[in-house]
């Protein structure tokens, strides 16, 4: 795969370092997991990619997040038979080409415009209160 393919709404496996672990000083994504990607920004030294975060767990009441659909569970080459989560109140940024985490591995598979546009769109609007960890330290 190349990194070229790498776009809004592709899923794809990376170490993803949440927010709570930054806190503590941990500096590496304890597993890879599947991550949606939110926005790729074209910069000279490197697109900047947000990473949203997929789980299992289901999100406190008070989290932005998402229950990710049957449909496009299977679309993003997800397991269809487990309930899942898109978290959008934090993200990790990284950047293509200087990135320590970031292979240019196949994508797992890429939700529909229909269902992630609107949350992409939603994040931005709340883009000031989500938490961002940086990955390019």
């Amino acid at each position: 795969m190349s990194y070229d393919l790498i776009q809004t709404a592709c899923v794809i496996r990376y170490p993803y370092l949440w927010a709570r672990e930054d806190r503590h000083g941990e500096t590496e994504g304890r597993k890879s997991r599947p991550v949606a990607v939110g926005v790729r920004m074209g910069r000279p030294d490197g697109d900047l990619v947000l990473f949203f975060p997929i789980t299992t767990k289901e999100p406190e009441a008070v989290r932005f997040a998402a229950e990710i659909p049957a449909m496009e569970k299977r679309r993003a080459g997800l397991d269809a038979d487990l309930r899942l989560w898109i978290i959008l109140d934090e993200f990790n940024t990284d950047a293509i080409g200087r990135s320590f985490y970031l292979e240019p591995d196949p994508s797992i598979g890429q939700f529909s415009k229909a269902f992630f546009l609107p949350l992409l769109r939603e994040f931005i609007a709340r883009r000031k209160s989500a938490t961002e960890v940086n990955r390019l330290r």
